[in-house]
């Protein structure tokens, strides 16, 4: 019988503030357009989670749901997948929007995109698109100066982050990997109750991302948590609002989350692999020479435009246009701007 509170990984408490020493990605030279069959995948997609290890929100043993979730995702990065870049992108611009929607701001996740790229201060949107593409490209830690900038993206100022970060290391090292990462959230939120509770809360759900990576040893964090802190079907029955971190709901509230989410990712994953074993297939049809780096860049990001690919190819941007154009017509690459210009290409 499997139980729920079983830590899916090796205890890592050693030092938790420590960027993980060897990284699952093979290095960036690695080429990932070798000529293959689309009938020999060397990534299948994962497995779904079982019907019988669900929880819908208000049913079952959110926990046990949580765990099962991310066993499935554990076991899928562990083989380095092409698109691992793709599906954590996807999952920051996913918790930027809905962390829009906590700070109430007027926008979603098409306008997210345009802001990917943003120089300076864009505003708040485009700081929050940053905090979460920061926070899945880097090995995660739980370090003073990246506390400090985390908050600084939100406008708030952490009384002693050097504190902050050694209370933080000790919660992420208490119990199973998602009570640890509830606990490290109910912290950061708690040591901002002065501040606005909206950013607050937002640096505490990035919190527990980060100490969720700690713990389950990614070599980096996938967003996570935002992506259904804010789905309906959490909410208490009776009062029909989410609990806030270190409440006495807040731990089942946010494994439910959790395992609401590591369904969703696993459908993204899936989805994901299938197109990028579709562009891995058709890459070698390709002429250009810049190719292959266009190639990586949709599999490492969300998307990208025929500018920015023609600055890394490097190229003309009228041949990245074409090379996408391309790419678009052979089911391996998609358009997500609908517009005639300054167009957007990703799996």
């Amino acid at each position: 019988m499997i139980r729920p509170d079983l830590t899916l990984v090796p205890d890592p408490l050693a030092d938790l503030g420590e960027a993980v020493p060897a990284p699952l990605r093979r290095s960036a030279r690695t080429s990932r357009t070798s000529a293959k069959a689309p009938e020999t995948q060397a990534f299948p997609p994962p497995a779904a989670v079982p019907s019988w290890a669900r929880a819908s929100g208000r049913a079952g043993d959110p926990l046990f749901a949580a765990g099962a979730g991310l066993a499935l995702l554990d076991a899928h990065l562990r083989r380095d997948p092409p698109a691992a870049g793709a599906l954590r992108s996807r999952l920051a611009l996913i918790s930027a929007a809905a962390s829009a929607k906590i700070l109430r701001l007027n926008t979603h996740e098409g306008a997210l995109r345009d802001l990917r790229l943003a120089v300076g201060d864009a505003g708040p949107a485009a700081r929050l698109l940053q905090l979460w593409r920061d926070l899945a490209a880097r090995a995660p830690s739980l370090d003073p100066g990246r506390l400090a900038a985390a908050a600084a993206a939100l406008d708030l100022a952490p009384p002693d982050p050097d504190g902050l970060a050694t209370s933080l290391k000790a919660c992420a090292g208490e119990g199973d990997p998602i009570s640890a990462a509830a606990k490290v959230a109910a912290f950061v939120f708690s040591a901002f109750l002065d501040a606005p509770a909206a950013e607050a809360e937002i640096l505490a759900l990035w919190a527990f991302d980060l100490a969720l990576a700690i713990r389950l040893r990614w070599p980096r964090p996938l967003p996570l948590i935002a992506t259904k802190i804010l789905d309906p079907a959490l909410r208490a029955p009776a009062s029909g609002r989410r609990p806030k971190p270190g409440e006495p709901a807040w731990e089942k509230h946010a494994a439910g989350a959790i395992a609401l989410a590591a369904g969703d990712a696993l459908g993204l994953v899936a989805d994901l692999s299938r197109r990028a074993d579709t562009l891995i297939a058709v890459a070698p049809k390709l002429r250009a020479k810049p190719a292959p780096k266009i190639v990586d860049l949709l599999l490492a990001e969300d998307c990208v435009s025929a500018a920015e690919a023609a600055r890394q190819a490097p190229m003309t941007d009228r041949a990245a246009r074409r090379l996408f154009d391309r790419l678009v017509s052979l089911g391996a690459a998609r358009e997500f701007s609908g517009r005639p210009a300054f167009r957007l290409y990703g799996l």
